[in-house]
């Protein structure tokens, strides 16, 4: 029979890729200029910011970062339509992931507008490939969209007393709580590894991928 449920939706994906997304962004503000690389709003602000100050070299300095992310989720979609008869398209976008942060930390420090940009890339590939846990929609490289929703969840609970929203209102603050453990974890290997700490965050995506091949044959029916 067919799968029952989709394998990049589990809880243990999603907090995986949670990780990995506190994780980025940790390592590309700590580490790469004080460039976001997940937290796309933060970015078009301080592009504004510098824009109407003159401040061009820096202006650019955050829409680029932007401008991948977008063209990210742009190949997610595309990958998307393509039929793979060996990977899930969400493997390949994985892998893809993965892939690419090796490749940002071989870049030096003169580099940061490149490296930031491979890495919103990522990030963008990330955000439109997983967009559910257990059909909720959740996203793992940014917490404003999970705080509302957990929040409203959280409420609706304490109106109708029904356990399924509280139950939903955890899963999306556990996600939260994931991205900071992220986080958390990048800043650690960041005074360890400078700009190499991004293999641990590759590291983690690599084992996300082969997760989902054990995932995919558990679920076989």
């Amino acid at each position: 029979m067919k799968q029952t449920k989709q394998m990049s939706e589990s809880i243990r994906l999603g907090m995986l890729l949670a990780i990995s997304g506190g994780f980025m962004d940790a390592y590309s503000y700590i580490e790469r200029g004080h460039v976001f690389a997940n937290a796309q709003t933060g970015n078009i602000l301080l592009f504004g910011v510098n824009l109407s100050e003159g401040n061009f070299k820096m202006a650019i300095h955050y829409f680029l970062p932007v401008l991948a992310f977008a063209l990210g989720i742009a190949l997610a979609e595309i990958v998307h339509t393509k039929e793979l008869e060996i990977l899930h398209w969400r493997q390949a976008a994985v892998l893809i992931e993965a892939v690419m942060l090796v490749g940002v930390s071989f870049f030096p420090l003169s580099l940061n507008l490149l490296a930031n940009s491979l890495t919103s890339f990522a990030c963008g590939i990330q955000v439109e490939s997983f967009r559910k846990i257990r059909g909720n929609g959740i996203a793992t490289t940014m917490c404003i969209g999970n705080l509302r929703s957990g929040t409203q969840n959280l409420c609706n609970y304490f109106h109708n007393k029904d356990i399924e929203y509280f139950k939903s209102s955890l899963l999306y603050y556990g996600i939260i709580a994931c991205f900071v453990i992220g986080a958390i974890i990048g800043n650690l290997f960041i005074h360890i590894l400078q700009e190499k700490a991004i293999l641990c965050c590759s590291a983690l995506l690599f084992f996300v991928f082969f997760l989902m091949f054990i995932d995919f044959e558990r679920e076989k029916l």
